[in-house]
């Protein structure tokens, strides 16, 4: 332990839920996301909620010595499409959450869902179960994309799921958007968020089609718009947004003044959160003994389901244990900067020694050469990126991966 790592001290805590079953495996997708399998009447999905549920509640009480006194800021429910769960599942995890742990005042609930499992009963239960905001799955309203997408709704039927929601009480509520799709132009791009803003989000998340490992367009890649052309996509884009009063708070979210998502908030600055579910991720800080965990959960369902049907005493305990490991001191300059830079305004200097328990100097080492180069803000109040330097994070986070 060095000099500086009792300044180590505990962030604000959230929590990650991943539901991993989905109707349909999108082309662009690599989440840890499986297909459904259809009931014997062929007209629902065979899921094991009660199942999953149970061994959700499992993990959490696995994780509960990490909890160490805090109350959860936010809960997230990702996927997968967790709106294939009925409510009565839903709720029964929210129910969960608030009895192991506890909730702070105003905590902010996301349900991530698709318009394409929209009913109105659903929404209303949802709401009464606990969700306060959702995340629905736009991605584009043009009909020709959204065949390339992969994707099993309409244009209309995404516009129709945000009034379903508005008249189930929900005025919290997320779309996400895609650009640079396949042969798609500037005119095209601007009109999904022109669609978008007519209908009047909280919060709308724009970022850019990119094709990842283990996809099927990773195996067959489609004709995506140029370097220029996502430049100048972005561009105007961004200018709509900040005309329309959508603010720019991190690299690909906007949002109404006051209207950020706490949950983003709370990851991108370095806070810690508990993961469960198959395939969670989660972060958490040991200021005793030091140390900031990284945990993570067997992919598959199968497995993960596998640890509650064993009834092992030895399996439930090893469900975290195995799967958290320590950052090394040396990457927490690098992964501090991988989070907290992606937030407009950065975060204040003195969170760098509180939430990594390493000195201020540590990035100061590398800070002249990207001041030099007006990648960064002066270390005088925050640690962030210039104007500038918020397009070329890549650029910022070399120096840090190259530091010797």
């Amino acid at each position: 332990m060095n000099d500086n790592s009792g300044l180590l001290q505990l962030p604000p805590l959230s929590l990650y839920v991943h539901i991993p079953w989905c109707i349909r495996k999108c082309p662009y997708c690599d989440f840890n996301s499986h297909q459904a399998a259809r009931d014997h009447t062929d007209t629902a999905y065979a899921l094991p909620q009660e199942e999953y549920v149970a061994q959700l509640r499992r993990d959490l009480l696995s994780q509960l010595p990490w909890v160490q006194g805090r109350k959860l800021q936010s809960i997230f429910f990702g996927g997968g499409t967790p709106s294939l769960f009925s409510a009565n599942a839903i709720g029964e995890i929210v129910a969960m959450a608030a009895e192991l742990v506890g909730f702070a005042e105003g905590i902010e609930i996301t349900l991530e869902a698709n318009p394409g499992t929209f009913e109105q009963a659903k929404f209303n239960g949802y709401r009464r179960a606990g969700i306060n905001r959702l995340s629905i799955g736009v991605q584009s309203f043009n009909s020709t994309q959204l065949h390339n997408l992969g994707r099993i709704h309409s244009g209309d039927e995404a516009a129709g799921a945000l009034s379903m929601a508005r008249r189930a009480g929900f005025d919290n509520i997320n779309l996400d958007l895609m650009h640079g799709l396949p042969g798609q132009t500037e005119d095209e791009a601007l009109e999904d968020l022109r669609r978008a803003v007519s209908l009047g989000p909280e919060h709308i998340s724009w970022y850019q089609l990119t094709i990842e490992p283990n996809t099927a367009f990773y195996s067959a890649p489609p004709s995506t718009p140029g370097s220029q052309l996502i430049a100048s996509i972005q561009s105007s884009g961004r200018e709509f947004l900040a005309a329309e009063g959508y603010l720019r708070y991190e690299i690909s979210a906007y949002s109404g003044r006051g209207l950020e998502s706490r949950h983003n908030i709370n990851y991108w600055s370095f806070g810690d959160y508990l993961g469960i579910g198959a395939g969670a991720h989660g972060k958490v800080t040991l200021p005793h003994e030091g140390r900031i965990l990284r945990s993570r959960r067997t992919r598959t369902p199968r497995d993960y389901m596998n640890f509650a049907a064993s009834g092992s005493e030895l399996l439930h305990r090893e469900l975290a244990a195995p799967h958290a490991d320590a950052i090394e001191k040396a990457d927490l300059p690098l992964e501090f900067l991988m989070n907290t830079l992606r937030l407009a305004g950065g975060v204040p200097k003195g969170t760098f020694a509180y939430y990594t328990g390493l000195a201020l100097e540590t990035l100061q080492r590398q800070w002249p050469t990207l001041l030099a180069m007006d990648l960064v803000q002066p270390l005088e109040q925050r640690i962030a990126a210039s104007a500038f330097g918020f397009d070329y994070l890549d650029e910022i986070l070399q120096r840090f991966l190259e530091q010797p």
